[in-house]
Order: C-alpha cells, then sequence, then structure tokens
C-alpha cells in the first residue's frame, strides 16, 4: 500500500497537461480555469505570449466609439499626459497565450518574485523574496524580459506601455548574471518596473486652531498621564505667532494607472469655511492655499461669540481646579491677571495651582503648594507656607511661604522665606530673609536676616534674632569667589614648581659659566684657525646653551603666571573690600537675645557680637584693628 501510495503522489506531481492556447483580456481568470478543468494546480502551470493586441478609443457625448487596434509604435506613442489624462479615452490589452505545465528545468524555478503595487496601482514592482537565484544563460536578457512581462500580464497590469526603465533594469541584471554566472539574493529586494501617472490628491478644507497647543484627552496615549490642572484656560500667544490657519479646499488632478484606468479625482468637502471676524489685532493673509491669522500683538487669544481679537487684560474670580484649572502665558506675553476673589475664608489661587503670566494682582489669598511666576505680582491677601512666588516686582500683604524676586516688598512676614535683591518688610514676625539689602519696619522675633551690603531696621521689638553680613551671600558672587579661588591655587602650586626650576637652572649656569666660558674660547680658536673641533667641546656647549635658553623661558612663564596671581589676589581681596563698607543698623534701642554675624572672605571665617541690652548703639561694622585681626564695632554713618 506504501508503495501505492508513492506512486500515486509521483503521477500527481508528473501530471501534464495539453499546451491550450486562448486568447484573453484576463490572464488569470483563463489560468485558473485551466487549472480546475485539468484538476492541477495553478502554480504548476505557465505560459508563453504569442502576441499582444492594444485598442484604444475615444468616447465623445458620452457615445461609445469603435476599439481600434493600434501598433506597438503606436503604443509608445501614447505615453504622454495629454491623450492618458483624457477622461474620454479608454485602453485595453487581449493576449493571445499558450497554456502548458511548467517545465522542470525552467531557468526562473528558484525566482520567487511577485508583482505589487501602490494604492492607485500608477507605480508597479517587482518584489524578489531572500534566497532566490536565477542561473544565466545565452538568452538571458530575453527570458528575463519575458518573464518580467508575463508577471505583469498575470497581474493585470499592461505591457509595452509606463515601463520605459525595464531595459535599464533588464540590462543590469544581466550584467551581473554574465559576471557571476547566476545572480543571487541575499534579503528582499524591489525593482519598479511600471510607472504611469500618479493623480494629485484632493484637498478638503481644514481649519487648524494654531493656538490651542493643550491636548484633549483622547490626543494622550494610553501611557501618557494626562495633567487635567493644565487644561488651557488661556490660550497666550507672542506677536507674529500663527493662530489660525484656514486649508482651502482643492480638486486634485486626474491621473491613469498601470491597468489603463482613468483615475478621477473626487470633488472637495467643504465644512470648515471660516466664518467668524477678527479685528485689527489679528492679521489676515490670503493665500492661493490657505489663509494665515497671525497676531499682532503679545497677549491671549479671545473669542466673543464668533469675533477673535487679543486681549492683554483679564479678570476672574479665582484660579481653581475646578475653574480654571493651572494657567500659564510665558512671562513675554504681556499678559496680566487680575484675580478678584477676596474671601478671606477662600483661595483665590486654588491649591496646587500653577500660574505663568507677565503681571497679575490677586485681591485674596494664595493656596497650599500653589505657584507663580511673573515680572510683577501683587497679593492682597495672604500666601500659603508650601507657596512659591517669584516675580521681579513683587508685593504680599501677609507672607507665610518662599517670595523670590528682585524687588520685594512684604507688609507683615509670618515665619516665611525671601530670597531677593532688595527688600522691604513693614513687620517680620519670624522668618528668613537673604538679600543685597533689607530694610525692616518693626522686627519681631526669631528672624534670620542675611544681606551683602545692608540691614537696617527702625524698630526692633523681640530677640532671638540673628543678622549676618555675607559678602558671597548672592550666588553669582559665590560663583565667582569659588572660580577664582579655584584658579588661585592652581597658580600657586604652579608658580612654586616654576620657582624651584629656576633656582635650580641659575645654580646650574652659575656653577659652569666659567668652564662655558673656556669652552667657547677654544671653540672660537679651533674656528680660526681652521681646526676640527672636537665633538665633546660642541656638545658641552651646546649643552650649556640650551640650559641658557631654557632658563630665558621659564623665567617668563614666571612672570606671567606670578602677574596673573596677584591680579586674581586682588580680586579676592576685592570681596573682601565689600564687607568693610557693610552696615548692620538698629535705629531703636537694642532688646533681648539678638547676634549680629560678619563673615569674612579671606580668611573664611565669621566675627560675631551680641548687642548688650538696652545699648545705645545703632551702626555696626567690621574693622580692621590690627593687620589680620578683625572685629564688630559701632561706628558712624
Amino acid at each position: 500500500m506504501g508503495l501505492f501510495s508513492s506512486s500515486a503522489k509521483a503521477e500527481q506531481v508528473l501530471k501534464k497537461i495539453r499546451p491550450t492556447v486562448v486568447k484573453t483580456q484576463n490572464v488569470a481568470k483563463e489560468l485558473m480555469d485551466v487549472a480546475k478543468k485539468n484538476d492541477v494546480s495553478i502554480s504548476s502551470l505557465d505560459f508563453d505570449i504569442l502576441e499582444v493586441q492594444t485598442y484604444t478609443r475615444v468616447n465623445k457625448d458620452k457615445i461609445e466609439s469603435d476599439w481600434e487596434e493600434i501598433s506597438k509604435n503606436e503604443l509608445r506613442e501614447l505615453d504622454d499626459a495629454t491623450a492618458i489624462l483624457n477622461p474620454n479615452f479608454q485602453i485595453k490589452q487581449i493576449y493571445e497565450i499558450e497554456i502548458y505545465s511548467k517545465d522542470e528545468n525552467d531557468v526562473f524555478r528558484n525566482f520567487h518574485a511577485a508583482v505589487g503595487a501602490n494604492a492607485t496601482k500608477c507605480k508597479v514592482y517587482l518584489s524578489i523574496k531572500a534566497g532566490s537565484q536565477v542561473v544565466a544563460n545565452p538568452k538571458f536578457e530575453d527570458d528575463f524580459s519575458n518573464y518580467i512581462k508575463k508577471s505583469k500580464i498575470r497581474a493585470g497590469i499592461l505591457v509595452d506601455i509606463f515601463d520605459e526603465m525595464i531595459p535599464d533594469v533588464v540590462s543590469k541584471i544581466s550584467a551581473l548574471a554574465k559576471v557571476d554566472g547566476k545572480v543571487s539574493y541575499d534579503k528582499n529586494q524591489t525593482i519598479l518596473i511600471s510607472d504611469a501617472y500618479e493623480p494629485t490628491p484632493t484637498v478638503n478644507d481644514e481649519l487648524i486652531l494654531h493656538y490651542d497647543k493643550e491636548h484633549t484627552v483622547n490626543d494622550k496615549s494610553e501611557n501618557e498621564r494626562v495633567d487635567y490642572a493644565k487644561r488651557g484656560f488661556i490660550h497666550s500667544v507672542l506677536e507674529g505667532d500663527l493662530l489660525i490657519e484656514y486649508i482651502k479646499p482643492r480638486k486634485g488632478k486626474p491621473g491613469r494607472n498601470c491597468r489603463g484606468e482613468f483615475l478621477e479625482p473626487s470633488e472637495p468637502e467643504i465644512k470648515y469655511a471660516p466664518d467668524f471676524t477678527v479685528n485689527d489685532t489679528i492679521e489676515v493673509i490670503d493665500n492661493k492655499d490657505n489663509i494665515l491669522y497671525r497676531a499682532k500683538v503679545s497677549g491671549y487669544v479671545s473669542l466673543d461669540g464668533k469675533a477673535y481679537q487679543i486681549k492683554s487684560d483679564m479678570d476672574v474670580g479665582e484660579i481653581s481646579f475646578k475653574t480654571t484649572g493651572s494657567i500659564s502665558t510665558g512671562l513675554n506675553s504681556d499678559v496680566s491677571l487680575s484675580i478678584k476673589e477676596n474671601d478671606s475664608q477662600k483661595d483665590a489661587i486654588g491649591a496646587g495651582m500653577e500660574v505663568e503670566v507677565s503681571e497679575i494682582d490677586i485681591k485674596g489669598n494664595v493656596g497650599p503648594n500653589a505657584k507663580i511666576h511673573a515680572k510683577r505680582a501683587a497679593i492682597e491677601g495672604q500666601t500659603h507656607k508650601t507657596s512659591l512666588v517669584n516675580a521681579n516686582d513683587l508685593t504680599i500683604n501677609v507672607h507665610k511661604g518662599v517670595a523670590i524676586g528682585d524687588n520685594i516688598k512684604i507688609a507683615r512676614l509670618e515665619q516665611g522665606t525671601v530670597d531677593g535683591k532688595k527688600v522691604e518688610i513693614v513687620q517680620a514676625i519670624g522668618g528668613i530673609i537673604r538679600a543685597k539689602d533689607i530694610e525692616i519696619g518693626i522686627c519681631m522675633s526669631h528672624v534670620k536676616a542675611t544681606a551683602a551690603r545692608l540691614i537696617e531696621i527702625q524698630k526692633l521689638q523681640g530677640g532671638e534674632n540673628i543678622f549676618t553680613i555675607d559678602p558671597l551671600m548672592q550666588k553669582d558672587k559665590q560663583d565667582g569667589f569659588s572660580e577664582n579661588k579655584s584658579e588661585i591655587d592652581e597658580l600657586r602650586v604652579s608658580v612654586g614648581e616654576i620657582k624651584k626650576e629656576i633656582d635650580k637652572y641659575k645654580k646650574l649656569v652659575k656653577d659652569n659659566t666659567a668652564s662655558f666660558n673656556e669652552v667657547k674660547d677654544r671653540l672660537m680658536y679651533y674656528k680660526k684657525n681652521g681646526i676640527k673641533m672636537p665633538g665633546a667641546f660642541v656638545t658641552k656647549y651646546k649643552q650649556f646653551t640650551k640650559a641658557q635658553e631654557h632658563l630665558e623661558t621659564i623665567i617668563n612663564e614666571y612672570q606671567v603666571k606670578n602677574d596673573k596671581l596677584t591680579l586674581l589676589t586682588t580680586k579676592t581681596a576685592s570681596f573682601q573690600d565689600n564687607i568693610f563698607d557693610a552696615r548692620i543698623i538698629n535705629r531703636d534701642r537694642w532688646i533681648g537675645h539678638n547676634e549680629l554675624i560678619f563673615k569674612l572672605v579671606e580668611p573664611p571665617i565669621e566675627i560675631s557680637y551680641k548687642p548688650p541690652e538696652g545699648s545705645p548703639n545703632k551702626i555696626f561694622a567690621v574693622v580692621e584693628t590690627d593687620e589680620g585681626v578683625f572685629e564688630i564695632q559701632a561706628v558712624h554713618e
């Protein structure tokens, strides 16, 4: 039974069909019909092209004309846009083929390729699979051209039109085959074998709101967390920014694909034609393909009904998660916010909100973990201890959080932190203050004030305060001093090493000068009398000369580095000089326990002084009483 089964299978594999000649427009269908009729696999069939007939016609006024056969030369002449892109033009091909069973010795039996096309079928490719191989033969070019033509016909692609690139493709592959005796493909390769007239797509109209940069929930990817607090209540813009773009509808241009099908572009859809107006804050630029709306001023986009404009001032009741969410327009947007909420039981700036605008006026309170960044900010209520306010010019009524800026004015500081350049506080009830100049009207207890130049108190009504003068308090000063000190340390080491080397070479030159002069005199004598100079004398002369040259070089290097060291040391001294001009002033009498500290730069030490209670001394400075000895003393202005 096993032998019978094997024989049956072998017979099925070797089954041949009688060659059949057919004339058809659809070769793939004919192959399928023949395979079914003869009960064989379609992959076991092949065919030869006996004749290709091409017919064209041009219909007029919806009346079909007769098909006319054209020659191959006339077919080539058709390959131009005038005839091909005529919507009334039609083309078809009829193929006379002979279908037969594949030959086991077919040259392309190990060549695995398929015809593919883009969506419009205007570009057709031969996709060759990795591992494919073709052995060269004397008729390789003809065989390969025929292989491509048959592959196109199987796929319903017209032949001898739109395929001017094929001779060049065949020629290149044939050249490879001749060199190596075969053509092998280690990886997949795609070759263009037909290129017709790609249609230009129709453009539907579109309205793009460029100013709305925030993403909606649907725009977020699954893994990207949505920050619902930042939902774009205000859309800030700068002068020149593109706000809105209307893409005008355009009907596409027709094409024709490699099957001969005419591709008529669809009519454009018009859904978003602008039905809004703009005022003189927005420039309208009407171009051929679009209309652009650009901001003529900085601010935020306001849409009132169907009227767009750029505004700079905005009044809101509160900024909170429920109402506006966080607001960020940028410091240079020229947007000014006014927050009206002044109920002491509510926050004008809600918990966790972040605000960044040019200017902001807040009638009420700033809530926990809120952050405000502006060029100018005014807060009539109080700040929470976990809040942060950063503004160049900053005014706060009651401050408990962190305030950063250049010019800061606070009515009452309650254990908050202030970091600025010039700070004025009416009443300080505890807290930390850092600035170049600090002025306090009434100073209660537990205040830590550190200034680079001045601390001035009008009335002192408490103790346990620490007032510190630190010339390097500001970060830029710290960085400058650190860099200066690091460079000084490096130069001191280098100058010391060069000095040792100079001393070494000076001694070497001094100890050998006498013998050098003797060698020099002898060499001059030899030269004058034409006597050959001894090699040892010449070597010794050159060694001494090089030693002198090296000494001169290192002396020059020493001078340059020592001058730079002197300059940097002077610069360091300038940091120190600042502290002698600094003052701690108490216009009132001293009460309670208070401490004055002056931090010196060089040497890096702190000097402390505790004014006795009731002391009338008002102005204090650091004084150098003896060389290298410093004290804090009461001085005049």
